[in-house]
Parts: structure tokens; C-alpha cells; sequence
């Protein structure tokens, strides 16, 4: 719907649970895009049917065990040319999906459809603070052109503040 406020969707999507693959939950969702502002975040309405489990204890895991490594992460190809991905680097694959759900966001238009394709690299940055910080090199599949696309991103990550995308 189009009105003086801006533009309406309504969305009916099932949400794979993280933690178990074969578990998925519905929801809907009101996403209002404001008129005239390509800054602006859309307003987003969410109702959840069902219950989502809570990730509190393996996100702090994941946590404890980047900051606890002696060298950074680096990695390449997630997942795999076969489709695999390992499971300590499974973290690293949803932080670089949340980073895509940016980058779609903030390039996407009525006329391009884009994918996270893959992980290209990705390296963790050492800080002297308390967030985890990981500079990616994501390939975005646009569905539309058939082009696959570079982009780099960096994303902060801490369990209690979530992630925060920056991309150059």
C-alpha cells in the first residue's frame, strides 16, 4: 500500500531456529518505508507464532572462545564449493548473513534481488575494547543481473550490544 506515510509491505515468512536446522517458526511482519527518505530505517512490525529459543548462551561461547584465540581468525570460502560449512565457523557465516541483510538494504531497489552467496574472507581485528570485530569480504549474488558482487564490511560485534555494519 502507498499512502501519505510512505510505502507498505506485508511479509508471511518462516524463520529457520539457529540452533536446530530442522525447527522453523512463522511470523509476520508491517515493514513501512517513509516517503521521500533513503536514509531513513524502515519501521518494522514483527509478531512471532511460536517461541524462538534464546542464543544467550552460545553467543557468549562464540565469545569467549574469538577473544580467548592467540592469533585472529582468518578464513576464506564460506561455505565451501560443495556448500559445506564447518561448524566453528558457522558463527562467522550468521554475523556475515546479518551484514548482508545491510548491505541489501542499503543498495536494494524495485529492480535487484541480492543473495549472500559467500564468505569470501574474512578476518577478525584485534581491539582494545570489549567488542569482536570482523572485516569481511561478502559476494552478493544480484538474482536479477546474474552478477556476482564484491563488498566490503566490517562488522562489531559484542553478545550484549549485537552487531553493528559499516561497509566502505
Amino acid at each position: 500500500d502507498i499512502d501519505d506515510v510512505g510505502h507498505k509491505y506485508y511479509l508471511e515468512l518462516e524463520l529457520e531456529d539457529v540452533l536446530d536446522k530442522d525447527r522453523t517458526v512463522s511470523c509476520t511482519a508491517e515493514v513501512l518505508y517513509p516517503l521521500g527518505s533513503k536514509t531513513s530505517a524502515p519501521d518494522v512490525q514483527v509478531t512471532v507464532q511460536g517461541e524462538l529459543r534464546s542464543t544467550e548462551e552460545a553467543d557468549q561461547e562464540f565469545y569467549n572462545q574469538m577473544r580467548s584465540l592467540e592469533k585472529e581468525l582468518e578464513a576464506e570460502n564460506i561455505p565451501d564449493s560443495h556448500g559445506n560449512i564447518p561448524p566453528e565457523l558457522e558463527p562467522i557465516h550468521l554475523l556475515a548473513w546479518v551484514a548482508s541483510g545491510f548491505l541489501i538494504w542499503q543498495n536494494s531497489t524495485e529492480n535487484t534481488k541480492f543473495h549472500l552467496a559467500q564468505v569470501k574472507r574474512v578476518k577478525q581485528v584485534k581491539r582494545s575494547d570489549e567488542d569482536l570485530q570482523f572485516d569481511y569480504v561478502l559476494l552478493l549474488h544480484e538474482m536479477v543481473s546474474q552478477e556476482v558482487l564484491p563488498w566490503e564490511v566490517t562488522v562489531l560485534w559484542h553478545p550484549q550490544n549485537g552487531a553493528r555494519v559499516s561497509q566502505s
